[in-house]
Order: C-alpha cells, then sequence, then structure tokens
C-alpha cells in the first residue's frame, strides 16, 4: 500500500512490491496472483462470513434487512484502520481495471447472499432483489463511513441511507397513467 500510495497503483510492479516486503518475486506469485490480488486479498474469508451471517440470522422475514444486518454487523475495522480502507477505496475507484474486479466481487457476493437467502427459504426474485438492493445501500453508507469522522459509527450511515432508500421508494406504488391518458388534446 506504501508503494500504491508513493508511485501511484499503475506505476507499481509486482517486483518492486516483492523487494519492498522482502521476499523474491516468486515467492510473491505464490500468493498472488497478480498485484491486484493484494487489494482483494480478504474477499473470498469475507464473502464467506457474511453468507454465514445471513445463513445464521434467525429473522429473514425482511430479507432487504437480514443482508443490511450482515453487512453492519461486519467487523469491518478488522480490515485495517478507516484510513486505510479510505486509501484502498479511492485506489479502486481511480482505475477502471480495479472498479471492475471490486465490480465483479460485489456481483459474487450478491449471488451469495441470495443463494443464502434462498436457502432460508425466501423465494429466488425476493432474495436476488434483496441482496443487489442492500449490497448497494451499503455501498453508499459504507463509503459516508469512510469520510465521515471516525467517531461516526457505520449503522449510523447505514440508517441514513436505509432512509434514502425509503424516500425514494414509495410504501405502495401509485398506479401508473398511461400516456394516452395523460396527454391534453386540443379541441
Amino acid at each position: 500500500m506504501e508503494l500504491f500510495e508513493e508511485q501511484g497503483f499503475q506505476a507499481t510492479s509486482a517486483v518492486q512490491i516483492a523487494k519492498r516486503a522482502r521476499v523474491t518475486t516468486r515467492t510473491f506469485f505464490r500468493y498472488f496472483s497478480d498485484k491486484q490480488s493484494i487489494l482483494f486479498v480478504d474477499a473470498d474469508s469475507m464473502r464467506a462470513a457474511l453468507i454465514q451471517r445471513i445463513l445464521d440470522d434467525a429473522d429473514v422475514a425482511e430479507p432487504l434487512q437480514a443482508v443490511t444486518r450482515a453487512l453492519v454487523g461486519f467487523d469491518w475495522e478488522g480490515l485495517g484502520p478507516r484510513e486505510s480502507q479510505r486509501q484502498r477505496d479511492a485506489m479502486i475507484t481511480a482505475d477502471p481495471d480495479l472498479l471492475e474486479r471490486e465490480l465483479n466481487k460485489q456481483h459474487q457476493m450478491a449471488d451469495g447472499f441470495s443463494r443464502a437467502l434462498q436457502q432460508v427459504g425466501v423465494d429466488m426474485r425476493t432474495a436476488e432483489l434483496a441482496a443487489r438492493v442492500g449490497i448497494q445501500v451499503f455501498q453508499m453508507a459504507y463509503r459516508q463511513w469512510l469520510t465521515a469522522d471516525d467517531n461516526t459509527e457505520l449503522a449510523t450511515t447505514m440508517e441514513a441511507s436505509m432512509s434514502t432508500l425509503a424516500a425514494i421508494v414509495p410504501a405502495k406504488p401509485r398506479p401508473r397513467r398511461s400516456r394516452s391518458t395523460s396527454r391534453v388534446t386540443p379541441s
């Protein structure tokens, strides 16, 4: 991460990373397929832990809340200080290849969440929608948490994101008016 900060992600090579870590390049490639993998090293174990949280949730009557509870309840601070997470997030969002990889990881996570919700009795369409919407709402809350002061709780930013979602999605959809009835025709 220091090298990425000093030189930029694209300008940093795997050889430089190995040298800074005091390992051979061969050792580096034994653990990482490429330098991008460093930024996603915990993705599989995190996904497994989050899926398990959904499977263990006693209340999946509201599947979107089950997804957001699992995400908010995860130990994000255990991934490192908030400042490092900010730097990682900024690096990923600034690089199209990293952003593509991040979005692919989110897609894999949504698929896993959807399967977990289905395992605990949620119908397929509801499970998929809850998983995908939950991850997107969480992403908004997570980014707000990263940029907030260090006293702000992730649960607080998540509540705000869920309130925003509730405000833009009415509890009861209004019937759509057809275009033909909404036009005024001259007489």
